[in-house]
């Protein structure tokens, strides 16, 4: 496989693309990012300087992913989905100094295998979105999401499962008994019949 790099893109020498990465029309990434095998990047993303971005991700128009995000495989950014990186933003210190980029705390923030998240959601420096977790468009979210977890609002707040295949996971799919060995209880998900091992905190809101 071969890395395509539209003539628009911006694309530093210093990023690391693996092989059949994808680069659309005025996408911009910089130095010390690295975007894994297989992954698109769609029209005006933005990667800032050392991203990490596993294999296999899919990133939609105008996704911006900032200093201190690390994306795992398999995770799907909807259309505009932003990140942040400092809880605590200024542009100037009290006495009316501008800051400078060394001038600010980055806060680190993870997106785990196989979520996605929503067009348009925000997602707010200094946590963690689960395993296959799923963010509704135009979330803001500003805590951790769970393995497995349904978010959406503003804050998002748990309100449901997800199965790995996106079909949402109810109470009927839950069988209590596959939790007697002293593991989280089974979901088997009607659609596509995967079982899934759910947390307590997503069970609670099936």
């Amino acid at each position: 496989m071969s890395v395509f790099i539209h003539p628009s893109a911006e694309v530093s020498p210093r990023a690391h693309l693996a092989d059949g990465v994808r680069v659309w029309n005025q996408v911009q990434v910089r130095e010390g990012a690295r975007i894994g095998e297989g992954c698109v990047l769609g029209t005006g993303a933005y990667v800032d300087a050392g991203v990490q971005i596993g294999a296999r991700c899919k990133i939609q128009n105008g996704v911006y992913l900032y200093r201190g995000v690390t994306v795992e495989d398999g995770v799907f950014l909807g259309p505009r989905a932003t990140t942040t990186n400092d809880l605590r933003p200024r542009a100037i210190f009290p006495d009316g100094r501008a800051r400078g980029a060394d001038d600010f705390t980055v806060t680190p923030t993870r997106l785990c295998y196989g979520a996605s998240v929503g067009a348009g959601a925000v997602i707010v420096c200094g946590i963690t979105v689960g395993r296959f977790a799923l963010i509704a468009a135009g979330s803001v979210v500003t805590r951790d999401v769970p393995d497995y977890g349904l978010v959406r609002g503003n804050p998002a707040r748990l309100v449901g499962a997800v199965c790995p295949c996106g079909e949402r996971l109810r109470r009927g799919d839950l069988n209590e008994s596959q939790g007697d060995d002293g593991g989280e209880p089974v979901a088997s998900c009607a659609a596509c019949g995967t079982s899934t091992r759910l947390g307590a905190a997503v069970r609670a809101v099936l």
